[in-house]
């Protein structure tokens, strides 16, 4: 039996959107499942999204009061000393899990000079991510994007920005959920419709030696991991993309199987990617 990988992608109460999250608890949940590592990479969103009042009326009331006089909601900026002070002290108390420092980056490609700027701070593991599309009216969160409009239509835009993302050349290791756009897909999802797509994304992240995250906050489409194995993709790591602790780790035995089944394999290393 494979040991279970490191989750590589947690959020606690540092993340803004994160409504239940505990570092402390997460850490206790990852030592209960035997998890050799998890990395807390808290979210760094710096796009003001842009939201019709009919979308506005629909959000909690804690992100209700995020929403400014120009119809956008600007997420607060991540508490970094406060952030690497609980780090510290869950690495005290949690001695026999290693815990590494983290950041998602959030459309790091627009934002150069402030993601700079925060990268002064060393940080164990950086994701780059994509929660939004441009539009003429603005920046729009990708769930946001699906009222009114053709499916395929979102998820092409979605992918065409995931991969200005992957040839910006910035600082992170690994691309998170590269099939987030699929959480609001309406129906039952065939990704082969839109193999050109991915694969042009996965072919561009290879070339640059990142690694492609298995995120199990759906369970990943084998043919995505197949896909990144045959573009010549060297490295998959996990993540749960946790909001709450009790889904540290959540379906990582599935995702350890099907990353095996494409053809990568744990290194000797358990905190380590896994490898082809």
């Amino acid at each position: 039996m494979v040991a279970l990988p490191q989750d590589g992608h947690v959020h606690t109460e540092w993340s803004w959107d994160t409504v239940a999250g505990s570092m402390a608890r997460s850490c206790a949940r990852a030592v209960e499942l035997g998890l050799p590592s998890v990395a807390f990479t808290e979210h760094v969103d710096l796009t003001p999204w842009a939201i019709s009042p009919s979308f506005a009326a629909h959000l909690p009331e804690r992100f209700r009061v995020l929403v400014t006089a120009h119809s956008t909601i600007e997420p607060p900026a991540l508490d970094v000393a406060g952030y690497l002070e609980c780090v510290q002290r869950c690495r005290e108390r949690f001695p026999q899990l290693r815990i590494l420092s983290g950041v998602e980056l959030g459309e790091p490609h627009w934002h150069v000079d402030r993601v700079r700027a925060l990268l002064t701070t060393s940080f164990d593991r950086v994701l780059g991510s994509v929660h939004s599309i441009r539009t003429a009216s603005g920046d729009i969160m990708v769930d946001a994007h699906y009222l009114g409009r053709p499916a395929a239509d979102v998820l092409r835009a979605y992918l065409a920005e995931v991969l200005n993302l992957v040839r910006s050349g910035g600082d992170f290791v690994a691309l998170a959920h590269i099939d987030y756009a699929v959480r609001s897909w309406p129906g039952p999802f065939d990704p082969n419709r839109f193999e050109e797509e991915f694969r042009a994304v996965l072919t561009e992240l290879a070339a640059g030696g990142r690694a492609l995250e298995i995120n199990t906050r759906l369970p990943m489409p084998f043919e995505i991991v197949r896909w990144w194995y045959e573009v010549g993709g060297a490295a998959v790591c996990f993540g749960s993309d946790a909001h709450e602790p009790n889904t540290v780790g959540n379906g990582f035995a599935e995702a350890a199987a099907l990353a095996t089944g494409c053809g990568f394999q744990p290194a000797d290393d358990p905190h380590a990617f896994w490898t082809r």
